[in-house]
Order: C-alpha cells, then structure tokens, then sequence
C-alpha cells in the first residue's frame, strides 16, 4: 500500500490523545503512506488539550488542529435538540450522539482545507460513534476515503496496543485509570464497562463524577429558575449568560443537589443491547423546565404531535443522521412550535428529584375563568352535554349493533 510516485497524500484523524489515536498516527503512517493532520476538538470534555499539540508531532503527526467548537456545540446541536424535546428510549439525553457530526464536520472542513483525500477515526467496530462520524462524512464529503483502522488492524487488546506503540517509542503513560469506558462533554458524562456490564449490578456509589450522589445531596432544596426565549434558555436565577456559561452553571447547581443520572439498558443501532450510566445534571434541568413552559404555551394539539416528533427525532440523532433532511425538516416544525414558548420556570432540585414549582409566560394558554372550580360566566356546563352525545356517538352506535346481532357476552 506504499507510497506510489506522486506528492505524499494527506489524511485527517481525528485526534483525543489517548492510546488509540497515539499509535493510529504512527499505523497510517505505516500502512497508507499517509501525511497525518491531526484534529483535536474542545466540545467541553474538560481536559487541557495544549498538551497535545507536542504529544501529536511526537507520535508522527505533520500537524495539529486544536479547535474549541463548545458554543457551536450548545447552539447548533444542544439547542435544536432541547427545543425538539428528543430523549433516546425515555432516558438518554443523547450527549454523545449530537456531539459526534460536530466533530465530523469540522474534520470534513479542515480535510478539504489541506486537500485531503482521507478521513480516520479511532471508533471501535462495535459502538455508534463509527456510524455518526461517517455518515456526517458521507453527507458533507461523499468523495471522502474513510478510514478506522478497528475496523481493518489486527490489533484486538489495550496489550496489543501497549506493545505496538512501546516498539515505536511512543510514550504510553502509566496511569491508574477508571475500569470504565467514558465520554464527557460540556453536556454529559457517560459510563460503560466493567461491572455495569452485568444489568444486574447497582452502579457503585463513587461512580459519577459530575453528580453527586443523591444521598449525600443536601438536605434542604435548591430552587432555580430558568427563563427562556422562543425555547432557548437565556437566563439562570435572572443572570443573562451565554450558553456555555448558563449550561456549566446549570452543571454545577444540578450536580450538588444529586440530579441527572441516567442508568439505562439501550438498543445501540448496530444491533446489540448496551448498558450505561449517563450524567447530565444541567441538561436534565432544562429538558424538564422547557416541557412545563410548553404545556403552559403549546395547545393540546401541537403538543400532542410534538412528543411524537420529539422520539422520531432523537432516534435521528442517536443514528447519527443530524445532517439527513428529515431531521433537518423536523427541526423547523420545532422551531414554529417555539414561537410562543418564551417564559419562566422555577424547578426545585432535591436529592436527585427535579420537579416543577411554578411557571409563568406571556402567552400562557391556561385561562383561569375557563378552568376555575368556581362560579363563572364564560362556561357553560349544559353546553358539555351535547358534546358527549357526539363525541360517545360511534361507542352508542356499536353497542346497539352488538346486541341486535347477539353479539354480547
């Protein structure tokens, strides 16, 4: 696979620094041929990433893009997916699965920027990260070679890797890791692995790192309120902050107070069942204050429709589709349902619970002459027998049948 005669060609990896994408540099080297540009990107996972700039020129990359894309994370991924309301199979608030077609877009710009023909990823032959990042390649860069050398390499273990990168004198630090498999983003931390591989055990109560554990939260609640415009969150406890900003704020309020995690057993798309414990203490704040501004502001009808819009589109996202029309398309039927849910909401945070405690707007829908238990002279109580007769009309019909056709029982 060599060479060949012309320029040496280029290909883009996207680049965390760990194990795996430290000897990917030197194998695609190897193997391809291959000038390595590595990418970097900064979507909130909360290490230093200027250390890696050193660390990619020493294992054989040309060069190294450190890009921090945490506000375009927040506005055009979290944002659109909060305002549609999309939680993967009633738990998953899909932190890893939006932040993947960020970081596949932004290596398709920076490939075509440095006339790349490939792009590579360090994503294994069994989990969703592969699927998001080449089918966000595959809509943006049809004509872009793909490469993930998990897929093609005869590595198979972490030992194997050691000893591939020992022999080439690349660095392999020892640490002491956690057994666990994690992602962390501004949005979340996810858990896999190790013992939360069996469904039948507890997760151990020094898991979570974000969150703490609702029984050691403190033993009075926290009440914030949140305002939002239009269904963007644009204000904490009546500070205006910016997105990055008002989300780790969010993080930190949540995380004290025990709220956001997530222990679920989840259908991945490449056919298998996995477990994890997910962390998103913010971002479960503000799915749950959104939902009670939009059944204040949304009428029974839009809002109806839109839970069922809400599960088709986060299993858009959780594919990894965020570039496919159809999501594309249900992303501006959200955007017309938010026109109105503009407003405030105050949730109480207690030992893990998030509940509602109040919330007002000013294109409430709840119209308190209509729905008193009061006397009032809006509504007409005689006027709901006429509505029932109609409305119980095909229940009357078809019992009228059955018995004439000695149908009952």
């Amino acid at each position: 696979m060599g060479k060949g005669l012309d320029a040496v060609k280029k290909v883009v990896l996207a680049y965390s620094g760990g194990l795996d994408t430290s000897i990917i540099i030197p194998w695609l080297k190897e193997n391809y041929g291959y000038e390595v540009i590595a990418v970097a990107v900064d979507v909130g996972q909360g290490e230093e990433l200027a250390p890696l700039r050193e660390k990619a020129i020493q294992t054989g990359a040309s060069k190294i893009y450190i890009e921090d894309l945490k506000e375009e994370f927040v506005t055009d991924f979290i944002f659109p997916t909060l305002k549609a309301g999309a939680v993967y199979e009633g738990k998953y608030l899909l932190g890893t699965s939006f932040a993947r077609p960020l970081i596949a877009k932004r290596l398709v710009e920076i490939a075509r920027q440095e006339g790349a023909e490939a792009i590579a990823h360090g994503c294994t032959g069994k989990g969703n990260d592969q699927v998001r990042f080449e089918l966000t390649i595959k809509a943006l860069a049809p004509e872009m070679k793909i490469i993930a050398p998990w897929r093609i390499w005869e590595i198979k273990s972490r030992e194997e890797e050691v000893e591939y990168a020992q022999a080439r004198n690349i660095d392999v630090p020892v640490t002491k890791e956690r057994p666990y498999s994690m992602d962390r983003n501004l949005w979340h931390l996810s858990h896999e692995g190790a013992d939360l591989e069996d469904p039948a055990n507890e997760p151990p109560e020094d898991l979570c790192m974000m969150i703490t554990s609702p029984e050691k939260a403190p033993d009075v609640p926290a009440y914030v309120e949140i305002e939002f415009k239009e269904g963007i969150p644009v204000a904490v406890n009546g500070e205006k902050l910016p997105p990055v900003q008002l989300i780790e704020s969010l993080n930190k309020l949540a995380g004290e107070n025990g709220v956001g995690i997530a222990d679920l057993v989840e259908n991945r798309l490449v056919g298998m069942k996995s477990r994890g414990v997910y962390e998103t203490p913010g971002g479960t704040v503000l799915y749950k204050a959104h939902q009670e501004l939009e059944r204040l502001t949304l009428d029974r009808m839009t809002f109806h429709y839109k839970e069922l819009v809400a599960q088709r589109y986060a299993e858009l996202v959780y594919d990894g589709v965020w570039f496919h029309p159809l999501r594309e398309a249900l992303a501006a039927f959200v955007d017309v349902t938010q026109k109105t849910v503009t407003g405030k909401v105050r949730m109480k945070l207690y030992k893990g619970n998030c509940t509602p405690a109040g919330v007002t707007s000013p294109y409430s829908l709840y119209n308190e002459a209509f729905a008193t238990f009061g006397a009032d002279e809006v509504y007409n109580q005689k006027d709901a027998e006429g509505f029932i007769n109609l409305f119980g009309l095909p229940l009357k019909v078809r019992a009228l049948m059955k018995k004439e056709a000695g149908l009952e029982e």
